[in-house]
């Protein structure tokens, strides 16, 4: 989804910001709220499957290519209701959306 569309899922009740970045992408700034689980960690599929599939989760990375990598894996995992930012948070500043320091 774009940033607009993104930007207006995370605001609703029941939706959790995933960042797939690195901890070190991470650090550098996120969108207010995400909770960061790398998606090049050997145990990124257990951290998965450890969430709660009731949510719904609104992904992003640095582009769009992990994020929608991990929306596969979560989607095998059962998970229904997962949201992709379409151009990651490269798109997310371009337009000027703002990102919290970590």
């Amino acid at each position: 989804m774009n940033v607009s569309e993104f930007a207006k899922k995370i605001t609703e009740s029941g939706v959790i910001v995933l960042d797939v970045r690195t901890p070190e992408e991470f650090s550098e700034g996120c969108i207010q709220g995400a909770r960061n689980i790398d998606f090049y960690r050997e145990d990124f599929a257990t951290e998965v499957k450890s969430l709660d599939k009731e949510f719904t989760y609104a992904v992003y990375c640095r582009s769009g290519i992990r994020s929608g990598k991990a929306i596969e894996i979560m989607q095998v995992d059962g998970f229904h209701s997962l949201f992709n930012l379409d151009g990651g948070v490269i798109e997310w500043v371009a337009v000027g959306m703002p990102v919290a320091s970590k």
